[in-house]
């Protein structure tokens, strides 16, 4: 019975293959996949994506086609338009499709519809990329400079009526924490879900950023008093006020107080509180991080020459 049934089965399959080799006229069906749509415009709306078509082909093909639709591709450079409507005519399209077939099959017939397009006109405009990052560095180190975003801009492509609402694309956000060393990261740029046929140039942001360590310095630096009235002295106490400065060590040992300058405006004094002045930096090097007087107001006299 074992050999009966073995014999049986190779039997069976040899039938099985051999009918398989052998030329059969079926019915399928073929999904359209349009490609090469001109820059200018978007494909909205396709009459049909899907043909229906009668082959010869060997019995392996159709076997095939029970378990998922052939692909065809339709070239939209093809396209002919008029003022009304965009079409491809049917003996274009299955030219396209006879010549995507393989040479052992046959396409006999197949729907006789023109296939109908609805496009959508592109504008384009560069609109600027705005990083979304938190920054948390350890004592004793700053950021050293500008972040650097790389693309600062990008070019967004779509409908008129879409791209009109953007001003700028935002990235994902970043959480930086501890920071000791130079770092980059890479960011996904956030897509506004109402963009849901405009493109984007690029679809993710470099962002770079330098961190040194800093130290601290205090400089003394004289008070200069403006807008005095004519015909009359001041003495402001102290005389001179110390600024905490931070920078990296090397910008620190060439810090000296020339390079500051503190005034007192005696056009703002406030006539409630006559006998003190407000303090406000207005020179210091841009090369440190930040530079804070440790006292914001003075006590003066007045002296009438």
């Amino acid at each position: 019975m074992k050999i009966f049934l073995l014999f049986l089965l190779c039997s069976g399959l040899a039938w099985f293959v051999s009918n398989l080799s052998e030329d059969y006229v079926h019915n399928a069906v073929f999904n359209l996949e349009y490609v090469n749509v001109p820059d200018s415009v978007l494909l909205d709306k396709a009459s049909r994506n899907t043909v229906n078509v009668k082959l010869r082909a060997v019995g392996f093909q159709f076997l095939g086609f029970n378990f998922k639709n052939k692909s065809v591709k339709i070239d939209l450079s093809r396209v002919a338009t008029t003022a009304s409507k965009s079409y491809i005519p049917q003996e274009v399209y299955r030219g396209q499709i006879e010549r995507q077939l393989s040479g052992s099959m046959t396409l006999l017939e197949m729907d006789r519809d023109t296939l109908f397009f609805d496009f959508l006109k592109l504008e384009s405009k560069e609109v600027p990329v705005r990083p979304q990052i938190t920054l948390n560095l350890e004592q004793n180190y700053l950021l050293d400079g500008n972040l650097e975003v790389r693309p600062e801009k990008i070019t967004v492509k779509g409908p008129k009526e879409e791209i009109d609402t953007i001003q700028s694309v935002r990235s994902a956000r970043l959480d930086l924490q501890d920071l000791t060393a130079d770092f980059t990261r890479k960011a996904m740029i956030i897509r506004p879900q109402q963009l849901k046929n405009t493109t984007f140039s690029s679809e993710s942001v470099s962002i770079k950023g330098k961190v040194a360590r800093f130290s601290e310095k205090m400089i003394q630096v004289p008070i200069e008093v403006i807008n005095l009235p004519e015909g009359t002295q001041i003495r402001t106490f102290p005389d001179s006020v110390s600024i905490l400065c931070k920078a990296k060590i090397k910008e620190l040992r060439d810090l000296e107080n020339p390079d500051f300058r503190v005034i007192a405006d005696y056009g703002t004094a406030n006539e409630d509180n006559a006998n003190t002045l407000v303090l406000k930096i207005t020179r210091k090097p841009e090369s440190i991080y930040s530079a804070d007087l440790l006292e914001t107001e003075v006590e003066f006299i007045l002296k009438r020459e």
